[in-house]
Parts: structure tokens; sequence; C-alpha cells
């Protein structure tokens, strides 16, 4: 349904004290960004909360929840029309490996689902969709 470009921008990013104990790597995190969804006729952005527990040095879960913060405006065939980003909710695993003690690679696997409004012509849609989505990147720790 859609071509996701998911770029997210981490804005803060701190150290929680541990959600659940299940071993002495076991913490969890949190992280607030901007996501960028490209789709065929339209671009829209979100601003994305994430939290997660580290299961252990190589892996994690997360999960995310979104509130559509910009809007897009396109025209298909001639037609004026507009969509929102509504909200979107998703959930992962994540694979970590850590290069040194400031630097970990990771892996990220997991199934969300996606609202949007859509106007064409004054008649609003509601467009919802699941999908499966994943990323890869690199985490760099400038304390502790």
């Amino acid at each position: 349904m859609r071509n996701i470009l998911l770029a997210a921008a981490a804005i803060s990013v701190f150290a929680a004290p541990a959600f659940a104990q299940s071993g002495p790597d076991a913490r969890g995190y949190g992280s607030l960004g901007y996501t960028h969804v490209e789709g065929d006729n339209a671009t829209t952005g979100a601003v994305t909360g994430r939290l997660g527990v580290n299961l252990n040095r190589y892996l994690a879960v997360e999960t995310e929840a979104s509130v559509g913060v910009k809007d897009d405006d396109f025209t298909v065939a001639g037609v004026d029309g507009s969509i929102k980003h509504e909200w979107d909710a998703a959930g992962y695993v994540v694979g970590k490996y850590p290069v040194n003690d400031k630097l970990e690679l990771f892996a990220r696997g997991g199934y969300g689902h996606t609202e949007l409004k859509q106007e064409i012509v004054g008649a609003n849609t509601d467009v919802g969709g699941d999908s499966w989505n994943y990323g890869v990147g690199a985490n760099y720790y400038l304390d502790g």
C-alpha cells in the first residue's frame, strides 16, 4: 500500500532505569524523533516516540507510536487532494552488535499499522494499512 522511507532523527535519547530484570544488561531506553513517510503521491511526517528494553547485549524489543504533524497536498489526474498522517504504532525485535564501548550497529524488524486521512473533492476517506517494517542503523553513546 505504501512505500516507506523511515528516517528517525533522534531529538533526544535517554537511558532509564531497568523496566524488567532479565540479566545484567537489561535496561530500558527511549527516543523521540521525526518519521518521514513517502508514498507514491504524497509525503507526510510524524513525531515518533519509541520505548525499548534490552534483553541482553545483543537483543532488544521495542514499541513505537507516532502522531502526524506534516500533511501534504497532491494532484492525481488533474484532481486536487490532501493527505494527513493520523497515527501509527509498531513493535520490533532488534539485533545489536557492539563494535566498542561507544558504538553499536543494529538491525530491526517488526510489524505496524498506519492510519491516514485522505480528502479528494471534499470527500474524506480513512486509509489504514498494516506493514512489515525494517531498518538498520548505529548508536553512538557520548557517555557511559
